[in-house]
């Protein structure tokens, strides 16, 4: 069966989230007077991400709301405990508009949503709350190119979970067939969207990351998916689709 639409991951995958971070993150250290704290730029941004997937996972398992999971992060990263809830929501804040302000898609998004605009159909899927997604897609002038927009926390379930990628299929009135998922991570995106009865795609922009899933297929960048999609396989043929 042909495939009507494409169903977007965000982060990493459209917006280019970890040259954000690294950006937003590094001025954010040196405006609080921590620019030595943590060694390099990258350093400090890794211990940030393990922060971040950790408190997210617990986050994940219903052990701590989302603003909780955001405070302990603040907690940890600074080695303060004793933090209050208000001043650690106040320090986040502080890093996100040095986040928003180094904003940016990648070189290839816009150029891929035009060349797909006429032919398929478009949703977003994210692990992030429609809070933080709905705002930074319309900042980053795209929003209007999706038709919709599911994320986990108002969800109550996310990727890889079947539920998150089928619940996305349904807003779009498709069924999982006729859906392909474009995402950055092999496992939470990709495989969770093949076994979920999707077609899936794997963008894997750096390389080097081990062999891609089986029954997934593998991109260096947005501009091999228009020939992907257009190829004889399990995509189907361009003719075929409508």
């Amino acid at each position: 069966m042909p495939i009507r639409a494409v169903l977007w991951d965000i982060d990493d995958t459209l917006f280019d989230y970890t040259g954000a971070d690294t950006a937003g993150l590094a001025r954010h250290l040196v405006e609080e007077g921590l620019a030595g704290r943590y060694g390099t730029p990258a350093e400090a941004l890794a211990l940030w991400r393990r922060l971040t997937d950790r408190n997210w996972e617990r986050f994940s398992a219903g052990e701590v709301t989302f603003e909780g999971q955001r405070q302990d992060r603040v907690r940890e990263f600074l080695g303060a405990p004793a933090m209050t809830a208000a001043e650690a929501t106040a320090w986040f804040g502080r890093y996100v508009e040095h986040y928003k302000a180094a904003w940016a898609l990648f070189p290839d998004a816009l150029p891929v949503l035009d060349a797909l605009a006429a032919t398929y159909r478009h949703g977003v899927l994210s692990n992030a709350s429609a809070t933080i997604q709905e705002p930074k897609l319309r900042t980053l002038g795209v929003r209007d190119r999706f038709e919709v927009l599911v994320c986990a926390v108002e969800l109550g379930v996310s990727k890889p979970e079947a539920a998150a990628f089928l619940a996305a299929c349904e807003a779009l009135g498709l069924p999982p067939g006729e859906v392909v998922y474009v995402g950055n991570e092999p496992d939470i995106d990709a495989r969770g969207a093949r076994d979920a009865g999707l077609a899936a795609v794997w963008l894997d922009r750096d390389g080097g990351r081990g062999p891609a899933p089986a029954g997934v297929h593998r991109i260096a960048g947005l501009d091999r998916l228009p020939e992907l999609l257009a190829a004889d396989t399990r995509f189907g043929a361009r003719s075929g689709i409508r």
